[in-house]
């Protein structure tokens, strides 16, 4: 059994309650979860006892929740690499992602940030498996935030398909914007004939990105941008399909000049803490490399 483990007391309005509704409604857990405790090796506990979703509920319980150990899937090796972390809890753990390093294992790669974290959790003996709330393209950098345990993940899943999650992102594009501001609003889909590219396409699905230019840099721009969508990527499909491609991303029309990946950095993130019950905002300033294109120009 693995040590991920919750404890919650019964109060009034939860008298009576089966243990099934009580978890499901009052405390978030998907159905999923609770076939995963009876079958996989967890348990349900009142007062100490080990009960099952039938059990009536009343005021004072104390309901215990033990999760079972999650698998590790046997094509991801745990590879120690130096982890720029930003924040970590018992449920969450940022990490500020250098460019060239893909956020989970691919075939193009033979390390991936998730194989980092796995072995970061294996040398602090964390019984963890991995759950990215949000990736990044190989060569973007920025913030990329784990969850610790299943129930942690699923969690903020619901945040980022109610939209409560915000993330946001410096990109420096080629050519300056007609508008300094403004919101792209354009389906997103699979190019015909690639497995890697996307395109701005009718029968696509919806994306939005919201852009602000920060500063102007020579022939190229700086801009913070909002993602109110998560499509695969879409910052660089929708500055491409406006004229304005990111600087380096030679994939949907930039150009190398002066950096050698696509100009674009995941800077911050805003989610509500479940476990903690607040709201926590992290920032992180821009790589060098995007640095040294601002300073140059």
């Amino acid at each position: 059994m693995s040590d991920v483990r919750f404890t919650w007391e019964v109060g009034d309005l939860q008298d009576g309650m089966l243990m099934r509704e009580f978890l499901l409604r009052e405390k978030t857990l998907s159905r999923s979860m609770l076939t995963d405790i009876k079958f996989k090796g967890g348990e349900l506990r009142v007062n100490g006892e080990v009960k099952n979703v039938r059990t009536t509920l009343q005021k004072g319980d104390i309901v215990e929740v033990l999760f079972p150990v999650e698998e590790v899937s046997e094509s991801m090796s745990p590879i120690t690499m130096p982890l720029r972390i930003i924040y970590e809890d018992d449920h969450y753990l940022l990490i500020n992602k250098t460019s060239n390093v893909p956020t989970i294992p691919s075939r193009h790669s033979e390390s991936s940030l998730a194989q980092g974290v796995l072995a970061y959790y294996k040398e602090n003996k964390l019984n963890r498996t991995i759950h990215a709330v949000n990736r990044l393209d190989r060569d973007t950098s920025g913030l990329v935030l784990f969850a610790k345990h299943r129930f942690a993940h699923d969690l903020l899943s619901k945040q980022q398909q109610n939209k409560t999650m915000k993330r946001s992102y410096y990109a420096i594009v080629h050519g300056t914007l007609d508008k300094e501001e403004g919101v792209i609003d354009r389906p997103i889909g699979r190019k015909e004939g690639s497995i890697i590219e996307r395109t701005v396409r009718g029968d696509g699905q919806g994306a939005v990105t919201h852009y602000r230019t920060i500063q102007k840099c020579g022939a190229n721009s700086l801009l913070e941008i909002e993602l109110l969508t998560g499509r695969t990527h879409q910052i660089r499909v929708h500055m491409s399909s406006v004229g304005h491609p990111l600087l380096g991303d030679d994939l949907y029309g930039g150009r190398k000049e002066g950096i050698n990946r696509q100009a674009l950095h995941s800077k911050s993130l805003e989610f509500y803490h479940p476990f903690l019950e607040k709201t926590l905002t992290f920032s992180i300033e821009l790589e060098q490399d995007m640095l040294d294109v601002i300073q140059t120009n």
